[in-house]
């Protein structure tokens, strides 16, 4: 979360403001009805939120979710891991940019060096979590980190995921120059190792996933900058304030918090809403934004996750 945005004077969401847990139980009885089976739990940093074991065995166990995932910055995984998986946690992916203690202090803006983040991924493994490791590459910042990333986790069972840099929100000061493609990363990585393609066309992942040729390991490449995927997406993102996003790049969500609390609302309303609005959604930044044709106030990362 960027100490740029989130200094020591930002009031942060009153209790009040949050979806109830009840209220999101509503929202995902409705999307389960259309069709969704999985589900992750993403930033901010999730592990801050009361309750979220409790609300994990629920999607388990009462929705019936087939796969509850989380996304996490990693600094309070060591201590939770085990009450994760006890609540039927699936998986995890832990967002980590460098290995290197004065770069990843740089990039996650609170000069936090990784070693609680790769205790905390340690851990996680240690409870038998599937673990991945999300890398956003930046030029000149951590492009130098490729290598040393790839090296320490391809013998670890831990799948990195190197990710093009995007202009997500308002304040990260992207650049298309700034942007190391998919085809770099992977020229970069195979300078060093012998690899070779494991899924480069799914429909339903939004990486493209190789492997290292001696067996130790795989890895993926996301690259919604050079080689966009809108036309497959299937991702719906709910802020901890209730504004559904059909797209990372949005810049306004339906209000499901005022719906949820009007004094008219009604459960098949929200299957009704729900379903109508995703089947208007026509979003396609990524696929527009080499055009010039797109300049717009963007929803934060911080407040919706990846």
């Amino acid at each position: 979360m960027p100490k740029e945005i989130f200094g020591a004077d930002y009031v942060f969401l009153k209790k009040d403001e949050w979806l109830h847990f009840k209220e999101l139980d509503d929202l995902v009885e409705a999307f389960v009805k259309l069709g969704v089976r999985k589900i992750r739990l993403t930033g901010g940093e999730p592990l801050l939120r009361p309750g979220l074991a409790k609300y994990i065995y629920g999607l388990k166990h009462l929705h019936k979710i087939e796969d509850v995932a989380l996304t996490t910055n990693g600094l309070r995984l060591a201590e939770r891991a085990g009450e994760l998986k006890e609540a039927g946690l699936d998986r995890v992916t832990v967002s980590l940019d460098a290995l290197d203690p004065v770069i990843a202090g740089k990039m996650n803006g609170r000069g936090i060096a990784p070693r609680a983040v790769l205790a905390g991924i340690a851990a996680a493994q240690h409870e038998g979590f599937q673990v991945k490791v999300n890398m956003v590459v930046e030029r000149g910042v951590n492009d130098g980190e490729i290598l040393p990333m790839a090296r320490y986790f391809k013998g670890l069972g831990v799948i990195v995921r190197f990710i093009e840099f995007m202009d997500v929100g308002n304040h990260n000061g992207w650049k298309m120059e700034r942007v190391v493609g998919g085809r770099e990363i992977l020229k970069t990585i195979q300078g060093e190792f012998e690899v070779e393609p494991l899924d480069l066309s799914s429909k339903i992942q939004v990486a493209k996933r190789y492997r290292y040729a001696d067996g130790s390991g795989e890895f993926g490449l996301i690259t919604s900058v050079t080689q966009p995927f809108c036309g497959g997406c299937t991702r719906a993102r709910i802020s901890a304030d209730g504004q559904l996003y059909t797209c990372l790049f949005a810049s306004k969500g339906l209000d499901l918090r005022g719906f949820l609390r009007s004094d008219k609302y009604d459960k098949s309303d929200l299957f009704t809403l729900l379903w109508k609005h995703w089947g208007r959604r026509n979003d396609r930044y990524s696929e527009l934004r080499t055009t010039g044709g797109i300049s717009r106030n963007k929803v934060e990362m911080s407040y919706i996750g990846g």
